[in-house]
C-alpha cells in the first residue's frame, strides 16, 4: 500500500471504524503537583475496529487536564474523531508504520493523541500476528520492570505512613516526592524528613515539575543532595537552564517536560543537558518515537527512566511493552498509574508484586478490558441503569491508607 493511498490491497484487513470514549475514574487520594491537584483521572480510550474482527485499544491521558500541557483527554477525543479517523478508515490495518507515516504527513503535533492511535494499531497487529507489542518493536529484554511510587499527598506524616505500607507490601521501594508548590525551605524539610524515616530501606527522588527558578534550583539541589535525595526531575522549565545545572551537585538531574520527542532529545543530548531522560510514550509522540528518544539518550551516555503521564492500565502497559525493549533502564520506571485509581477497568488486573510490574506476554498489549466497567465509567452514559459488579479480589488498586493485611491479600 502506498502510505498516502486510501485503498488497502485485496484480502488485507481493513479499518472499518475508529471509536473514542472518555472514562472518568476517581483517585485513591488527592494527588498534589506544582501544576495541579488531581482528585480523579480521565482516560481517552481509542478502539480501532477492523474487518477481520480484531479490535485494537489505545489510551490518551494527561495530568490535570490542560494544566500540564497543550493536550487534554477531551481535545484528544475531538482530534481523533475529526482528523485521525478519516485517515484510517478504509486503510490496510496490518501496516501500523505506514499508517503512522500517513498521519505524520497530515497532522502536526498532537503527540498524545498520536500515541493513543499508534498503541491501538500495534495492539491490533499483535493480536493479528499472535505477538506481544514488545516483539513488534524489536523484542523485549526483560519480563518485569521496577516501579517507583509517587508520594504526593502534601502531608509529611501521611507520606511516610504511605511509604511504610508500600515497603511492607513489597510493592515499592523507590519513592518520588512531588514538590515545588510550597516554599523551597518547606519542600526541603519535607524531603529530608521522609528520607530520614526511610533510611536505606527506600530510595528518595523528587519531581519539581518546572516550579523553581534557576537560582532556587541551584540552592534546592544542593540541599536535596545533603538530605540523601538521589535524583531531581525537571526543577526548571527550560532546557538551557537544565544544562547549566547538570553535574554541579552530587545528585542526578532528569529531563522530563523538556522532552517533546526525538528532536528535543537530540538537542538536550547535544549540550549534555541532563543525566537522565524520563521517557514517556505520550510525550514522545508514540511508541516508536519513545524508542528513538531512548536510542539518542543511550548514544549520548544519558541514562533512562520509564516515565508516566499517570495513564490507566492501557497506557501503562503500552509503556511497559516499550520499556521492556530498552537495552538499558538504569533508573527503573514510574508505571504506577493504575494503582492511583480506585477502580479497575481490566478483566484481569495487572501484576504488581515484589517491587515490580510484570509485562503481559499475550498477543498485542496482552490485556483485556472489562466491558461492563468501561460502560459504567464512560462519561457519555447514564449510570443509573447500570449495575456494576464489585472489583475482583485480585485487584491491586487499593488505598495505601487501608489496612496493610487487607492490602497484602489483594496486592
Amino acid at each position: 500500500m502506498n502510505t498516502l493511498s486510501g485503498n488497502a490491497p485485496p484480502h488485507a484487513p481493513v479499518i472499518e471504524r475508529v471509536e473514542t470514549l472518555l472514562l472518568d475514574l476517581p483517585t485513591i487520594r488527592p494527588h498534589r503537583l506544582s501544576v495541579a491537584t488531581m482528585n480523579g483521572q480521565t482516560l481517552m480510550l481509542v478502539r480501532i475496529h477492523s474487518s477481520d474482527g480484531i479490535t485494537g485499544i489505545g489510551e490518551g491521558t494527561t495530568i490535570g487536564g490542560l494544566a500540564y500541557g497543550g493536550e487534554s483527554p477531551e481535545g484528544m477525543k475531538l482530534a481523533v474523531d475529526t482528523y485521525f479517523a478519516p485517515l484510517l478508515v478504509g486503510a490496510d490495518a496490518s501496516r501500523p508504520q505506514a499508517l503512522m507515516a500517513r498521519i505524520d504527513s497530515a497532522i502536526k503535533d498532537n503527540r498524545f493523541a498520536r500515541s493513543a492511535v499508534e498503541t491501538a494499531l500495534l495492539d491490533a497487529q499483535g493480536k493479528r500476528t499472535g505477538l506481544p507489542v514488545s516483539e513488534l518493536l524489536g523484542g523485549r529484554r526483560r519480563e518485569r520492570l521496577p516501579v517507583a511510587w509517587t508520594l504526593a499527598s502534601g502531608d509529611t506524616a501521611r507520606d511516610i505512613d504511605e511509604a511504610e505500607k508500600m515497603l511492607a507490601l513489597r510493592r515499592h521501594s523507590v519513592f518520588k516526592l512531588k514538590i515545588g508548590a510550597k516554599p523551597l525551605d518547606e519542600d526541603i524539610a519535607h524531603v529530608a524528613a521522609i528520607k530520614r524515616a526511610l533510611g536505606d530501606r527506600g530510595a528518595v527522588r523528587v519531581d519539581v515539575n518546572m516550579a523553581w527558578s534557576e537560582l532556587q534550583a541551584a540552592r534546592g539541589m544542593a540541599a536535596l543532595a545533603d538530605a540523601g535525595c538521589e535524583l531531581v526531575e525537571q526543577p526548571v522549565a527550560s532546557a538551557a537552564a537544565l544544562s547549566r545545572l547538570v553535574r554541579r551537585f552530587p545528585v542526578a538531574l532528569m529531563a522530563d517536560e523538556s522532552l517533546h520527542g526525538p528532536e528535543s532529545a537530540f538537542a538536550i543530548a547535544k549540550v549534555n543537558g541532563a543525566d537522565v531522560f524520563a521517557v514517556k510514550i505520550e510525550q514522545s509522540g508514540g511508541l516508536h518515537a519513545a524508542q528513538r528518544v531512548a536510542a539518542i539518550a543511550d548514544a549520548a551516555g544519558i541514562e533512562l527512566y520509564g516515565g508516566t503521564m499517570l495513564e490507566g492500565a492501557v497506557g501503562t502497559i503500552a509503556s511497559a511493552q516499550v520499556f521492556a525493549t530498552f537495552a538499558k533502564l538504569q533508573w527503573g520506571t514510574e508505571l504506577f498509574g493504575p494503582l492511583l485509581l480506585t477502580e479497575e477497568v481490566l478483566a484481569t488486573p495487572l501484576d504488581y508484586s515484589d517491587f515490580q510490574l510484570t509485562v503481559p506476554a499475550g498477543p498485542g498489549l496482552g490485556i483485556e478490558l472489562d466491558e461492563e466497567r468501561v460502560q459504567f465509567f464512560r462519561r457519555d452514559r447514564s449510570r443509573h441503569s447500570v449495575a456494576l459488579a464489585p472489583v475482583a479480589a485480585t485487584s491491586t488498586n487499593n488505598d495505601p491508607a487501608a489496612d496493610p493485611a487487607a492490602m497484602a491479600k489483594e496486592a
